[in-house]
């Protein structure tokens, strides 16, 4: 049984920031991804850096949508086997 994977705002080594912005998602809802594939670009005070997959199947969800202020730690989407069902928060 594959497990989703919530994809989350990372904590950025030696950067002290509490949100980012999200600026461009590389893929919809419902496209194949693979690990280590650029996922989302996202953007703190001082850089811009890409969010790459951490495992590979199908970005089930988008949460935060493009233009979006994510705190660190929050959620940005899910990744999963297609028709996988979603945890509800």
């Amino acid at each position: 049984m594959a497990i989703v994977t919530a994809l989350r705002v990372p904590k950025t080594g030696g950067i002290p920031t509490t949100k980012v912005s999200v600026i461009k998602w590389f893929k919809q809802e419902g496209e194949t991804v693979q690990r280590g594939e650029p996922l989302v670009e996202l953007q703190t005070d001082k850089v811009n850096y890409e969010l790459d997959a951490p495992v590979g199947g199908v970005l089930l969800t988008i949460v935060a949508q493009e233009n979006a202020e994510v705190p660190v730690g929050d959620l940005l989407g899910f990744l999963g086997e297609p028709g996988e069902a979603i945890p509800q928060s």
